[in-house]
């Protein structure tokens, strides 16, 4: 006989809805809202910009004040200067240099303002050679008459230079043919008094120094009016410069 087969009815469990309210009257805590990532680029962002550009200007500032502490702008020459050659910017170029000290910052020409004009040199100057001060002479501010010598070197101080200021005179030639006087033999006479030596170059040769030097002094009007005669007795005798240090 076959056994009897009985159904069991199972009671299905309830499932809590989220929106009911919990057991004891306590509201559900609400979703949280799904997050979303921000679509805005950084590079957009005002701030960082403006911080970028603050570091990009500082380092910059910091690289020229780097590259230029203490420099000071000096003029060198360009090519090989003789002495008695006039000077000007073509001459020359600018060279930055730090020096040890303002004083010997000041022994050479500023590179902020360009030499005056009619600037002449009063000893050569080597290519690349800094220009100092003490090399170069001022242009005379009066009116002159530039006027040649060709004068024995002998007969030229060492201490001329551009720039000095020297007594031109003609003394009787050495030949014997000298005037002579009743008092002797002729003396030596005064052409030009006080005059400006314009230019002094050094007539050096491949054989050794020239025994000529040529001498151009620059005569001031008061002394203009003596010019034709001063010119004639160039040629009577020997000329000599006299020059008061």
């Amino acid at each position: 006989m076959m056994p009897r087969m009985t159904s069991v009815l199972r009671t299905p469990r309830a499932v809590a809805d989220p929106a009911s309210p919990a057991p004891g009257g306590t509201p559900p805590r609400p979703a949280s809202p799904a997050a979303t990532r921000s679509t805005r680029s950084r590079w957009r962002d005002p701030r960082l910009v403006v911080g970028v550009a603050l570091v990009a200007l500082a380092v910059l500032l910091g690289a020229r004040l780097l590259g230029h502490d203490g420099a000071v702008g000096v003029w060198s020459a360009r090519v090989s200067l003789p002495a008695g050659q006039r000077v000007d910017a073509g001459d020359l170029v600018r060279r930055e240099v730090v020096f040890g000290s303002q004083a010997d910052a000041d022994r050479y020409l500023s590179a902020d303002t360009a030499p005056r004009p009619g600037t002449v040199l009063t000893r050569d100057v080597g290519a690349g050679e800094l220009l100092p001060r003490a090399a170069v002479a001022d242009a005379p501010r009066q009116s002159l008459t530039e006027v040649p010598l060709s004068v024995p070197a002998d007969q030229v101080p060492a201490t001329v230079s551009p720039g000095a200021v020297v007594d031109v005179w003609v003394t009787p030639a050495r030949d014997g043919a000298a005037r002579t006087t009743q008092t002797g033999t002729e003396a030596a006479r005064l052409l030009f008094d006080d005059v400006v030596v314009v230019a002094a170059p050094h007539a050096d040769t491949a054989l050794g120094p020239a025994t000529t030097r040529q001498v151009i002094v620059g005569v001031p009007v008061d002394q203009q009016a003596s010019l034709p005669g001063a010119l004639a007795a160039l040629g009577t005798g020997t000329v000599l410069l006299t020059h008061r240090g």
